[in-house]
Formats: structure tokens, C-alpha cells, sequence
């Protein structure tokens, strides 16, 4: 297994599957390995709520073993808390994570530029300093056509940004299409 994997992709392309299925097989290598999750979305709303319960019972059943941790900000100080050597941690997803970061329900807690670069910056940091696996999970958003918007243009710069520095971060990455990987880095 590689230590660092990248997985990103569009909606529904089959990034958490495949996530899930690392963890899994990480699981299955050992009696002593463990596996968790960081998630970083929040429920905002009704059809939140449900898909986030959704995701839990289809991954209770797909890695009965893996623990989920919710934390939605402080993510880099998450994967320092729960990595260790025995234990795969996997983050879903990094694109939820900007925007709690760049757009979160209460403005007052909004972080400028600097505060995402930082951020980003702590991320990759703690990504090479964690002593055991890591998998993170994120969104390609950048194929389409230009937002309308400030904001969302801001928003899509800066997730370019970011997946560029975690893909730097990280010996393999992965970019899932219709449920099919294409390794962009690292072995296959």
C-alpha cells in the first residue's frame, strides 16, 4: 500500500469507494491495523442530514471496521491526532472541508486567502508527517466552464490551489472516472 494516495474526481465517480476499499484491505492485512475516517461535511440542512446518515450505514457496511471522526475545520490537527502506524486514516473530503473553511454557515468564521493558504499549508505538513497511511478524498471541479460569480470563482481557484498542493503532498494520486482509476502519480 502506498502511504499517501490523493483520490479526487467529480461527483459520484467512485472516490469514497475506492477510499473504502484501501481502508478495507488495510483492515484485512492485519489484526492489529485500524482503520479511520475524518469527515469533514456538515449537516446544513434536511437533504444533508439524510445523505450524511446515507454514507454512514453504506460505509458501516462496506468497512465495518473504520471509525469516523467528524471534524469539519480543524483537519490538520485531526489527521496529527488519529494517524498512527497501525492506523489507515482516510479524509472525506477535502472539498467540503474548503468550503467550511472559505463559505461556512456563520460568515464571522469565513477564513481570507491567507488563512486558506495556511491552512492548506498545515494540511500538506501534517499529511507528511503522519506515521501511518493516509487517504485523502476530493473534488476535480476545475474541467468545466468558468463560474459566475466572485465567490465561486474564488472558491474554484482556490480548490485548484489546494488539490495542487496535496497532490504534490502525496506519492500517489488517483483520478476516478465512472468508478475507474487513472493513477496520475505514483505506481498503479
Amino acid at each position: 500500500m502506498t502511504r499517501t494516495e490523493f483520490i479526487l474526481g467529480g461527483q459520484k465517480s467512485g472516490k469514497s469507494r475506492r477510499a473504502e476499499t484501501l481502508a478495507a484491505a488495510w483492515l484485512d492485512a492485519s489484526p492489529s491495523h485500524r482503520a479511520v475516517m475524518i469527515a469533514t461535511a456538515q449537516a446544513w440542512d434536511g437533504e444533508m442530514r439524510e445523505r450524511i446518515t446515507r454514507h454512514q450505514l453504506d460505509r458501516a457496511q462496506r468497512v465495518p471496521g473504520m471509525a469516523t471522526v467528524e471534524e469539519p475545520r480543524a483537519l490538520a490537527e485531526a489527521l496529527r491526532q488519529h494517524s498512527d502506524e497501525q492506523t489507515l486514516t482516510v479524509v472525506d473530503c477535502l472539498t467540503l472541508w474548503l468550503t467550511n473553511l472559505m463559505m461556512p454557515v456563520d460568515p464571522a468564521l469565513a477564513s481570507d486567502e491567507a488563512g486558506v493558504v495556511a491552512a492548506a499549508e498545515a494540511l500538506c505538513a501534517a499529511i507528511a508527517a503522519a506515521p501511518g497511511p493516509v487517504v485523502l478524498v476530493g473534488n476535480e471541479i476545475g474541467l468545466g466552464v468558468i463560474p459566475m460569480g466572485r465567490e465561486v470563482r474564488a472558491f474554484v481557484d482556490a480548490l485548484g490551489r489546494m488539490n495542487q498542493q496535496v497532490a504534490a503532498a502525496c506519492e500517489r494520486v488517483t483520478l476516478m472516472a465512472a468508478g475507474l482509476p487513472l493513477v496520475l502519480k505514483g505506481a498503479a
